[in-house]
């Protein structure tokens, strides 16, 4: 990464900074990425409407998949912001469950059933699931911990604790302006609430993503940390404000949750961050950091949401799901090395000038910092 850190505003999605040639093939192998993942959805809802046309092709089916889809969308936005950075979050299953436990718990104190119970039930599930996400980020960019073993700590600690506090029992004291409104209600000529919602969180955070310093400076970071830091990013804040991010999303997500299931549901979040990570994966997000887009995660996040619907209609075992997306996401991850690794051959002109690029930006920063400890 060079000096220059200022990108135009027409700088395509998945802007990196410093050689625009690089950036645009960056862009154009992510919008192909999306045309991809868009194709295999495609793919998949044929096969299902071939074997089952009078049950999957509904108004009805298509609309359970779609409020099915809206929390894992919702929880994806976090999941990109963390994986661009060269992250990951395996704990936003377990800080869901544990915000809706805390949140139920603040509405079954407060007692009514309306919006202003509701209202105060969100922001406790919020303030939950930001100060997990305070918690994940402080240990990866202060504490220097993996952040594999610090979200996967958490994981365990929130659903722990969620268990603790409910004794493993299921709490359902939901208002029922949050059941009405939010978990089955309908906007827009019969849109589920919940839909509407995920797409406002989308949209806010691929504008976050690919139009702000906050995005730009994401990318920077799970481009080339060191770079970005000799370029004035305070990396550790950052990455500290990327988790938090994440867990708020995932607070946010058990309120929806609890809106929608009427229930904490402690033990039915067991795949949500395989689900998750999967689909942001599979959706064009490198899992080394430094690329990837909102748009992509939330068409990937469909696959293992349709995958889920087609089997129970057809009658396989819908955990079958797990199997299929887990095989899909390793698939994944090593077409991406493959990707890289043939790009830095120059087997892939699209590829090769920005990982170039990366490459010798490393090796100068290396350079730099071993001459500066001389």
């Amino acid at each position: 990464m060079t000096e220059q850190t200022t990108v135009p505003p027409s700088a395509p999605a998945d802007a990196v900074p410093g050689e625009e040639e690089p950036t645009g093939r960056l862009a154009r192998l992510a919008r192909l990425q999306s045309l991809q993942i868009i194709i295999v959805l495609a793919v998949i809802v044929v096969v299902f409407s071939i074997l089952k046309t009078s049950s999957f092709l509904t108004v009805f089916n298509i609309r359970g998949i779609v409020i099915n889809t809206a929390i894992l969308a919702v929880l994806a936005v976090g999941m990109t912001f963390v994986i661009i950075t060269g992250g990951i979050d395996l704990s936003i299953g377990s800080v869901l469950v544990f915000s809706g436990v805390v949140c139920d718990k603040a509405i079954a104190g407060l007692g009514g059933q309306g919006w202003g119970t509701a209202l105060i039930g969100a922001l406790v599930a919020i303030g939950c699931g930001l100060a997990w996400g305070l918690v994940n980020g402080f240990l990866v960019a202060r504490a220097k911990v993996p952040p594999l073993i610090v979200t996967l700590g958490t994981l365990g600690m929130a659903l722990g604790l969620a268990e603790v506090i409910t004794g493993g029992v299921d709490l359902r004291d939901v208002p029922t302006a949050m059941v009405n409104d939010v978990g089955f209600g309908n906007i827009f000529w019969q849109v589920p609430t919940l839909a509407v919602i995920a797409a406002v969180i989308v949209v806010l955070g691929a504008v976050g993503l690919h139009r702000t310093r906050f995005g730009l400076h994401t990318y920077a970071i799970g481009s080339n940390p060191e770079a970005g830091r000799r370029s004035g990013v305070d990396v550790p804040r950052h990455l500290i404000m990327v988790y938090a991010l994440s867990g708020l999303l995932a607070g946010f997500a058990g309120w929806l949750n609890l809106a929608f299931f009427q229930s904490t549901t402690i033990g039915g979040q067991s795949s949500t961050n395989l689900s998750v990570i999967a689909g942001v994966v599979i959706g064009g997000t490198s899992l080394f950091g430094g690329y990837g887009s909102i748009l992509g995660s939330v068409i990937g996040v469909f696959i293992p949401a349709t995958l889920q619907n087609g089997f129970v209609i057809i009658g396989i075992q819908p955990f079958w799901q797990q199997v299929v997306v887990g095989a899909v996401l390793i698939a994944a991850v090593y077409v991406d090395q493959q990707r890289r690794a043939a790009a830095l051959r120059g087997g892939n002109p699209r590829m090769s000038g920005l990982l170039r690029h990366l490459t010798t930006s490393r090796e100068a920063a290396g350079a730099e910092a071993a001459a500066a400890r001389e």
